[in-house]
């Protein structure tokens, strides 16, 4: 997750105490403080550089964790012992207590989301994760990074290709990721999800090619303007390009799609018929919509939000997402959906004060993700009809806490749709006290991913190799 860092007056002997006080405190407040945001697992370095002015306090923001420095803040205060510093531009505020010298306990606030943060005088370091799955160099196996073209697109995309020897011929799989931009090991949450399962696939004979999606990392293209099915083809070019290797057996080719990339994955069996196989980690058979509120009610259930709440970000979620629907006019769509939601905030002050910004602002934003290429396509986009077109032998498993792909749910729309197509070989199977990234969990809550120690549990990658097993004798 990439977070964008979107006087008093007196006379006479009052004023001198109080400039004396002021000073005081300017010596306390001055310099460099930094602190780690943490968020869905994922820990951010925030550095603020506070100086004196004339007219009282300035300050610049550093994340170095994106490279980011001296980005300038709008307004900087200091007064009774709490700071408090803004970014109007980046919707962003931090309020604290300077407590001693040295510590400064306080809140992030971007978006209308808050998180904890405590600064400390200097640098810090993020805390030391533990990944104990994550294999190190030198791999038992060979390995060898990769270029490959969709030419579909035009769009070069780079990945590596792991093969048990590097000589002989072996079966072999493409990963794909889920939603938002990932690289070729699935990064996210402090997690490499994909280097831990191609790594164990590789070393129990099965050729894996996993690859950096479009725009992201190596691979070049424009992520933000493409669609589930423009990553499909993307997926499709790493599948050609293992018919070109010698090393790979050219009817033992499959597909294995995370979230979003098991949706994909079977979109493309569908339509061409030389894939061997789909396995689908927490893909979706219901539509978009249909996921994105059930996905919404689990997690904020599981969160702590109240059901009053809860009900009423489903309805008006339900609300938007029937705008999306029925409107293909970008004009007549953004037009739709800024009465209802100004509408919605107008008659709702609570639920206007929570969003932490402008009205406008909201509307603005909101937008702006909604009308996205990708968000329209996903939303509206019904699995079923590739799922009953899908003829090879195929491999559904979701985690029983998954809270982002329902399992009962999602397992008995894909069974349905497979039946219904005359698909004869084909598992589907819930894995008990997994989550959507397939760790052993407490809740099931993206809350705890990056606090999980696992990345994949062992009993996932054992049921993925035994049906790889069988299916590629």
């Amino acid at each position: 997750m990439v977070i964008k860092f979107y006087t008093m007056k007196r006379t006479s002997l009052l004023f001198i105490f109080c400039f004396v006080f002021n000073n005081l405190f300017s010596q306390n407040i001055i310099g460099q403080w930094s602190g780690v945001l943490k968020i869905q697992g994922t820990q951010l370095r925030v550095v603020f550089n506070v100086i004196k002015t004339d007219s009282g306090y300035a300050s610049t923001m550093d994340s170095p964790d994106q490279g980011a420095k001296g980005i300038p803040t709008t307004k900087t205060e200091f007064e009774n012992e709490s700071l408090k510093i803004t970014a109007e531009k980046l919707r962003m505020n931090f309020e604290g207590k300077l407590e001693n010298d040295t510590i400064i306990k306080g809140n992030f606030v971007q978006n209308g989301f808050t998180f904890p943060l405590n600064l400390t005088r200097g640098l810090v370091e993020k805390a030391v994760v533990k990944r104990p799955q994550e294999p190190q160099k030198p791999y038992s196996y060979y390995s060898e990074d990769v270029r490959f073209e969709n030419t579909k697109d035009t769009v070069a995309l780079y990945g590596t290709l792991t093969l048990p020897n590097k000589d002989g011929q072996f079966p072999a799989v493409v990963l794909i990721s889920g939603s938002g931009p990932q690289n070729r090991d699935e990064e996210l949450m402090g997690h490499k999800p994909f280097l831990v399962l191609s790594d164990y696939l590789t070393k129990n004979g099965i050729a894996v090619l996993r690859y950096d999606d479009r725009g992201t990392a190596k691979s070049k293209g424009i992520f933000s303007k493409g669609t589930s099915f423009d990553f499909s083809n993307d997926a499709e070019a790493a599948f050609n390009y293992l018919l070109t290797r010698k090393e790979i057996i050219s009817n033992k080719i499959g597909l294995m799609g995370h979230s979003e990339g098991g949706l994909i994955a079977p979109m493309i069996a569908a339509r061409n018929k030389n894939v061997g196989f789909v396995v689908m980690l927490a893909g979706t058979g219901l539509s978009g919509d249909q996921i994105m509120l059930l996905q919404q009610e689990l997690i904020a259930r599981a969160d702590g939000s109240t059901e009053a709440d809860i009900q009423k970000t489903k309805r008006v979620n339900k609300a938007v997402f029937d705008i999306v629907r029925k409107n293909e006019k970008p004009n007549n769509l953004n037009a739709e959906l800024t009465a209802y939601l100004k509408n919605e905030l107008e008659k709702d002050t609570a639920l206007a004060k929570s969003i932490g910004m402008s009205v406008d602002d909201y509307i603005k934003s909101t937008l702006k993700q909604i009308t996205s290429p990708w968000f329209q396509y996903f939303l509206k986009y019904d699995p079923q009809p590739a799922l009953t077109q899908v003829k090879c032998p195929v491999l559904a498993i979701n985690g029983e806490k998954d809270l982002q792909v329902p399992p009962k749910e999602d397992l008995a729309a894909i069974k349905k749709a497979l039946k219904k197509g005359g698909n004869k070989n084909f598992v589907t199977k819930e894995l008990p006290g997994l989550n959507h990234l397939f760790q052993e969990c407490k809740t099931g809550s993206p809350e705890e991913y990056g606090d999980i120690e696992q990345t994949f549990s062992p009993i996932a990658l054992e049921e993925i190799l035994k049906w790889l097993t069988t299916i590629t004798k």
